[in-house]
């Protein structure tokens, strides 16, 4: 998906669009529904609206929350973290690179 250029790797951005929809934009949809953040939580600079240190703490911390929550991996036939099937995800590109195993991407299944 991301063209290498002179900033970073592209591997670990396109890694990253895999978990976006189900680690990153749930833990925004939990900070909004739990109003843990609102207005007072960003501040104006450098000609944008970021996350003040407090909306940063407050995004950190369910975000870690979410990373160490498990799912049930059916692969594996067991629960997961996050973190840990993220990990999974890159061995599977590590085999596919190195020609050991066809990669095969992870699928939510809701």
């Amino acid at each position: 998906m991301h063209e290498s250029n002179f900033r970073s790797f592209s591997l670990n951005l396109d890694v990253s669009e895999i978990f976006k929809p189900i680690i990153v934009d749930r833990t925004i949809f939990t900070l909004i529904n739990k109003n843990m953040v609102d207005e007072s939580s960003f501040e104006k600079r450098l000609n944008g609206i970021y996350l003040n240190e407090r909306g940063a703490r407050d995004f950190v911390k369910v975000l870690d929350e979410r990373l160490n929550a498990t799912i049930n991996h059916k692969g594996l036939g067991r629960n997961v973290s996050y973190r840990t099937l993220i990990r999974l995800e890159l061995y599977k590109i590590e085999k596919h690179i190195m020609g050991e195993k066809e990669y095969s991407p992870f699928v939510s299944e809701w």
